[in-house]
């Protein structure tokens, strides 16, 4: 089965511009994405797909594999959809399963991405899976960063929200508390398929795109992981994850 992980990444982010090229113990946040990816041995290929040059020039510098894609992007499943068909193209040959990764966790783990793939090996009736985890505190919950999510009794996604869901407010203190990790598998046909999808109005409304499979009456399955795949969304973001990748495992096997 042919597997490609595709990084989405702009230099031009609304709330924190720039922020793939920002230092992390002296590499690029881009570059501990790309590298981290690389070691998981699941993904035949990796690539990084971007419209911006200074991305682009930095992953040919480590000899990684980069795409350009259009600047007129708005969603990163776009992006990774143009970069699928140029990748296919280029290599003769169509993968079965794309996982979009995200350039602004650069703490993602080669097990994070063989745990979201693996139920889309194992089971053909799905299309996509979501990795998710426990959120640790009320003020992270209360974060409209992170996308909070809410499953049924098999683990299949019912709702996600920016909002902190399930409500805290109706007497009840002790609710489970879960976000979505954005290492996403489709399957190469639905990905295109759902980007050929008009937004929806829940979609809009929450700022979620995975609101538009859900609205659409498609099944999402939620892969539990224990690990905090903390995103990089602002300065102060950077700083916490600077110093919580200060004695990271992984980091010391590829930053030499």
């Amino acid at each position: 089965m042919n597997i490609v992980g595709i990084i989405p990444a702009r230099m031009s982010s609304s709330r924190f511009p720039g922020k793939p090229m920002k230092d992390i113990h002296g590499m690029p946040m881009i570059g501990h994405c790309y590298s981290r990816a690389s070691m998981c041995n699941i993904l035949d290929d990796v690539y990084v797909a971007t419209c911006d040059e200074e991305i682009y020039n930095y992953i040919i510098s480590i000899d990684g594999n980069v795409v350009m894609t259009s600047d007129k992007h708005e969603r990163a499943s776009d992006r990774v959809a143009e970069a699928l068909i140029k990748i296919e193209d280029n290599r003769k040959k169509k993968y079965e399963i794309v996982v979009l990764l995200q350039g602004d966790e650069p703490m993602t783990t080669p097990e994070m991405i063989e745990k979201a793939v693996n139920p889309l090996i194992l089971n053909n009736d799905l299309d996509i899976t979501n990795l998710y985890t426990k959120i640790d505190s009320i003020q992270s919950f209360e974060d409209p960063n992170e996308v909070k999510v809410v499953m049924d009794l098999n683990e299949f996604a019912m709702y996600f929200s920016r909002e902190p869901i399930p409500s805290r407010k109706k007497g009840c203190d002790v609710v489970p508390m879960y976000k979505q990790v954005c290492v996403i598998p489709f399957r190469r046909d639905f990905l295109l398929k759902y980007n050929s999808m008009a937004q929806t109005p829940l979609e809009i409304i929450e700022s979620v795109d995975m609101m538009r499979i859900l609205e659409n009456g498609i099944s999402i399955k939620m892969v539990h992981i224990d690990e905090d795949n903390s995103s990089v969304d602002t300065p102060e973001d950077l700083s916490r994850v600077i110093k919580i990748m200060k004695n990271d495992v992984l980091m010391k096997k590829y930053l030499l």
